[in-house]
């Protein structure tokens, strides 16, 4: 005996930052709400971002701080739900937080401070809620969406994919977005791990000696630079430097970073003069860490006091301090990727609605969609923005 389907006017895939807040945002435009999740809880990456207290937006979101192949893609969506616009919604749940720095916000309390109010606004719209659920046979005819999912069949003219990437699978995350993506024709642009360490071999692999060490620096990768801490790993580099940094960096391609970012031209010179007796571990010593500082010094090979050294072999130090090359020889993978870069194709999709071009009623939001954003609660805000623009659709 078959069981009879359950109407909805939308279905959302996945219960996480982005499908919750569609969710909610559709359920109070009085749209009947249908969230489904195989995961048992909802949010469970929001419970363990910003170290349990969500760093739930950035101050400074605006596009030009998201990847995507379309750098233009994501300007409707945050331009019209701001980082202001979800503050409110904190505020008005009670909730405090603070700004750390670049703009970050964080709850004072804790991250599942955020879950609730999101449940609480899915709760005043009269949402329903499924985790534990699994879908796969997603079917669509008579411009109805029929999703099969454990004891239950659930109908809508409208499907929204907010299952986000694969990043952290031991949360649960899956690349099932991309295979409903493209089951309805979409075009996904290829994932790969972004806000990743990033892993050291051949002579790089000597500084994973240095586990333990950070050091403020700027980091480049072609034209993005961040200056923020790097921090050295038993197997290669992590910080928020270098966090940043992978999400534009591409396997085969060097990263620069600039030891000494404060010091001006001619400082070692400087130093030679101030402190000729000195040798250049001791000169580095007054700006880095000391076992990042014997680090360096032996890796340029100047011995002696600085006295005995030439002005040309110190402004050569003084270079490839400034632009120290590393070739990764990869990332530490899905695994410990906070996002991912690449997604369902924005070309397939509307800027205003998150709407399929070419399917009517189904809809791709947050982390399934080719819109990355910096580390420091750009994809949260992301997140927010891209759910607010589906359900004013729904």
């Amino acid at each position: 005996m078959s069981v009879p389907p359950e109407t909805y006017d939308a279905i959302i895939l996945g219960a996480g930052g982005a499908g919750l807040m569609c969710a909610a945002v559709a359920g109070l435009r009085g749209r009947r709400v249908l969230v489904i999740d195989h995961a048992d809880q909802p949010g469970k990456k929001i419970l363990i971002s910003g170290g349990g207290r969500c760093n739930f937006t950035n101050l400074h979101a605006a596009s030009d701080r998201y990847l995507s192949a379309n750098p233009h893609f994501a300007k409707s969506a945050l331009g019209r739900y701001a980082p202001q616009d979800f503050i409110a919604l904190v505020e008005a749940h009670g909730i405090a937080w603070h700004e750390k720095t670049l703009g970050q916000l964080f709850c004072d309390g804790s991250a599942r401070q955020i879950v609730a109010m999101l449940l609480d606004e899915c709760d005043r719209g009269d949402v329903t809620i499924r985790c534990g659920a699994g879908f796969d046979a997603i079917e669509h005819a008579d411009a109805r969406f029929t999703v099969p999912h454990g004891r239950h069949v659930a109908q809508a003219p409208a499907l929204v994919i907010a299952t986000g990437g694969p990043s952290i699978p031991k949360m649960g995350a899956t690349g099932i977005a991309y295979d409903i993506a493209r089951r309805f024709g979409l075009k996904v642009v290829e994932p790969r791990p972004a806000l990743v360490p990033l892993t050291l071999g051949g002579e790089g692999a000597l500084f994973t000696s240095l586990s333990g060490v950070a050091s403020d620096v700027v980091a480049r990768a072609g034209k993005a630079a961040f200056r923020e801490a790097a921090l050295f790993t038993h197997r290669g580099l992590s910080g928020p430097a270098i966090l940043q940094i992978s999400s534009y960096w591409r396997h085969g391609e060097p990263i620069g970073i600039d030891f000494a970012p404060d010091q001006p031209a001619g400082w070692l010179r400087q130093a030679k003069r101030m402190r000729p007796r000195a040798g250049l571990r001791s000169a580095l010593g007054g700006t880095l860490p000391d076992r990042l500082a014997e680090a360096l010094a032996e890796r340029l090979g100047l011995v002696g006091e600085l006295a005995n050294l030439s002005d040309r072999a110190l402004e050569a130090a003084e270079r490839r301090l400034a632009d120290w090359r590393f070739v990764p020889d990869g990332t530490e993978g899905f695994a410990k990727a906070e996002v991912t870069v690449g997604g369902i194709a924005t070309a397939g999709l509307s800027s205003q609605t998150m709407a399929a071009r070419a399917v009517p009623g189904l809809y791709a939001i947050g982390e399934a969609v080719d819109v990355t954003g910096w580390l420091g609660g750009y994809n949260f805000q992301w997140a927010w923005a891209s759910g607010w623009a589906a359900a004013q659709a729904l």
